[in-house]
């Protein structure tokens, strides 16, 4: 029996418990889904639920007396060992062996759909991400959004969600103006101009940009007037950098849906659309020459400009129009992954969500992502050889691989600071997090491929009842809890409560294979044992694989 069974074994019993009176119920009182959890001590049996205590208050009873109508009947369920109720209310369930063990087949049979649900279904969401600036290399802040965006998606997509991973394509403003202007002066061969970006990749951009003009028979740019020459620049130098950045991420497993560019709201009127509907709604007004929204009514600590005395469009138009070009899309909800340095802008965003109409945190999320540090030899990596000033993806990557960068970096909950040890990362021990889970996942590989050897096949035979060790209940309990973890981690937008599921998974696997063994020894004949456990190493082969891909992290069959 899986958790999402006893679930619905636990409403079915609700259900018939208000039809026969023993519960003073009405059917739209009851949950949608009846939440089960393992308890902290296996002494308290293999799932517990506290729809008791969630139900007492609307039934006028005290939550144990629910719990004791409810025990008495899901003990009669078939696969239901006993139904105890404990403390203030909690109903602790211990299933029959065989029941429990079938829970093995299950996953088998499922594959690559073990874990996916449909609590999401019906939400459209996009997803905003990474989006830094075409102006360097990917930073090791947005390769943590990187990492964290795209699992974030993958498990929003495995909830039922349609979900549409989107990029921000800022071409334009005054940092990319700073930038052409430094790959000009680099490629005359002068300083940086003081607030311009320096490190060889700019040297290697204006390099190239030189070159592709001149293969395409047009003239060398250092020809050209200051001005003509800082616009060739400006949009080879982006579309070279922006080429770059995606081919960084593609190799980093991350593929993008949308690439909207930022000019693409000015050049469609999009954003005077934006104004005219906030005008409409009322929250429009004009001071001092200016065009602005107020914000204050909606929670902001003071109103926003929107369009400047001098007609030019402040920061924010572009916020209000990008937002509702994504509702328009259809979206209903919009989620925005910032960097830390951007928390100051929530109020402000909130504020517009709300003026449009829309529920902030409902239609707009916006979550924030905390610094992430390497380290190596235990001092602190400050700078990239080829960047200058900030470490990149490629000292991540170079350093540990793609497997173990996606890993470390979406393994924590990505609104707390992190300190990524480059050397225990790079180290094929038990210490190292993505390799003690991916080592589990080739164990699994390799017994399977010597109980092959030795004659010990799946479907010659499985009884659940044999499944009768406390490790192997320990691994049934935790491989049944896969789907609900995923659920929660998208619902809550904490993709690192995957990874953590599976560290869990991984040592209780390496105990059970401690413990019992798959393959006959010696001249030990193959039994229904040997086959049935087979089932539960393919079982747990199954979740290591699913949950690893989730993360964008490979499930090696040997190490």
């Amino acid at each position: 029996m899986t958790p999402a069974e006893l679930s619905l074994a636990l409403s079915a019993v609700l259900a018939q418990a208000v039809a026969d009176g023993a519960l003073p119920l009405q059917v739209s009182d009851l949950p949608a889904v009846v939440t089960v959890d393992r308890p902290r001590s296996r002494e308290h049996g293999d799932w517990a639920t506290n729809v008791a205590m969630q139900l007492a208050k609307k039934a006028g009873l005290a939550p144990r007396a629910v719990a004791e109508i409810l025990a008495a009947r899901i003990a009669a369920v078939p696969g239901v060992a006993t139904a105890d109720v404990a403390g203030p209310g909690f109903l602790n369930i211990t299933l029959e062996t065989a029941a429990a063990g079938e829970l093995a087949r299950t996953i088998v049979e499922a594959g690559t759909t073990y874990g996916r649900t449909q609590v999401l279904a019906g939400e459209r969401i996009n997803l905003e991400f990474v989006s830094a600036n075409p102006t360097g290399p990917l930073h090791i802040g947005s390769v943590r959004w990187a990492a964290v965006g795209d699992s974030l998606a993958r498990m929003l997509e495995a909830s039922g969600a349609q979900v549409t991973r989107e990029y921000y394509f800022n071409d334009a403003g005054s940092q990319i103006d700073r930038f052409a202007r430094s790959l000009l002066a680099r490629a005359k061969g002068q300083d940086a101009p003081e607030d311009g970006y320096g490190g060889q990749y700019i040297a290697e951009i204006a390099d190239q940009v030189i070159l592709d003009a001149t293969t395409a028979g047009e003239p060398d740019p250092l020809t050209l007037p200051d001005a003509q020459a800082q616009e060739v620049f400006r949009v080879r130098g982006v579309d070279l950098m922006f080429a770059e950045i995606k081919a960084k991420l593609s190799a980093f497993r991350v593929q993008f849906d949308v690439y909207f560019h930022e000019d693409a709201l000015h050049e469609s009127g999009a954003v005077d659309r934006a104004v005219a509907r906030l005008r409409e709604l009322g929250h429009i007004f004009e001071a001092d020459g200016a065009t602005w929204l107020r914000t204050t009514d909606f929670g902001d600590d003071k109103d926003r400009v929107i369009v400047k005395s001098d007609g030019e469009a402040a920061y924010i138009a572009g916020d209000l129009a990008y937002y509702l070009d994504k509702r328009e899309r259809g979206f209903n909800r919009v989620v925005i992954m910032l960097g830390a340095d951007h928390h100051g802008y929530i109020g402000r965003m909130m504020a517009m969500c709300a003026a449009f109409g829309d529920t902030p945190w409902v239609n707009l999320e916006i979550l924030i992502g905390q610094m992430v540090n390497l380290v190596k030899g235990g001092v602190p990596m400050k700078m990239s050889k080829r960047a200058g000033t900030i470490v990149t993806i490629d000292d991540l990557v170079d350093a540990v691989g793609v497997d173990a960068a996606r890993y470390s970096l979406a393994r924590s909950s990505a609104d707390q600071s992190i300190d990524l040890d480059l050397d225990l990362l790079a180290r094929a021990t038990n210490e190292n997090p993505v390799y003690y889970v991916q080592y589990a996942h080739a164990r699994t590989v390799n017994v399977g491929r010597n109980a092959l050897e030795l004659g010990v096949r799946r479907e010659d035979g499985f009884d659940p009842s044999l499944l009768d060790h406390v490790s192997e209940s320990t691994l049934l309990a935790k491989l049944g809890e896969l789907g609900r973890v995923i659920a929660q981690a998208a619902e809550l937008r904490e993709p690192h409560r995957v990874a953590r599921y599976l560290e869990e998974l991984a040592g209780a696997y390496h105990k059970w294979y401690d413990q019992r063994r798959v393959s006959p020894f010696g001249d030990e004949e193959v039994t229904d044992v040997h086959r049935t456990r087979l089932w539960l190493n393919d079982a747990t082969r199954t979740v290591l694989a699913n949950g690893l891909e989730l993360l964008g992290v490979s499930a090696p069959e040997r190490m």
